[in-house]
């Protein structure tokens, strides 16, 4: 999952937020630097991301990049979801999806503090060009994909992704909808069982 879903299955709490969007930029025993509360965050952002590679769902969608992209088509298959989550009105009815960005964002300035300076540079470009907002639209999804490539080692270019999504649209949006209800259901399952 990307930067949207994790902020979405953090449920409005601020610490697990945190830890859940950082979680990629702190490595190794660094995250034991952390509150026990945002430690939690990103233990819940590995675990979703282990239940979402392991997924039937996933897998059916990453085969769509598999021959161009090899071993990055599950992180292309993250900003794919980020997509239709954007654009799921169920999830997010009646343009809720602009307020949740901004709450987001509000959230994680309250929490600054522990934001890793290699996070901290990437949330200045996230708030000011609102990533989470635009993953809406096939431009945003567009723009996501060239990210990618500029930050991947192995991959040049988010073209020939974004031609697969258009040409694959229905069957990747399928595979979301058959993913995203479980990893809700894992999600809140993890968050349950947390030590209190």
């Amino acid at each position: 999952m990307n930067f949207l879903a994790h902020a979405y299955l953090s449920f409005g709490d601020a610490d697990l937020l945190t830890g859940n969007i950082i979680s990629d930029f702190v490595k190794g025993k660094a995250q034991y630097t952390y509150p026990e509360a945002i430690q939690h965050g990103i233990r819940l952002h590995r675990a979703i991301d282990t239940f979402t590679d392991a997924h039937d769902a996933t897998k059916e969608a990453a085969h769509f990049f598999k021959t161009p992209y090899r071993l990055y088509s599950g992180a292309i298959v993250d900003v794919v979801y980020d997509h239709f989550l954007a654009a799921d009105h169920g999830l997010f009815p009646n343009n809720t999806l602009l307020l949740f960005t901004h709450e987001t964002y509000s959230m994680l300035d309250a929490h600054a503090a522990h934001l890793p300076p290699n996070f901290a540079r990437v949330f200045a470009y996230m708030k000011a060009e609102n990533w989470l907002w635009n993953y809406r639209t096939p431009e945003g999804l567009y723009r996501s994909l060239q990210g990618l490539a500029r930050r991947a080692t192995y991959i040049s270019e988010g073209e020939t992704a974004f031609r697969i999504f258009q040409q694959q649209y229905a069957a990747l949006q399928a595979c979301y909808h058959r993913f995203m209800p479980d990893v809700i259901a894992f999600t809140k399952q993890q968050i349950a069982a947390r030590p209190r």
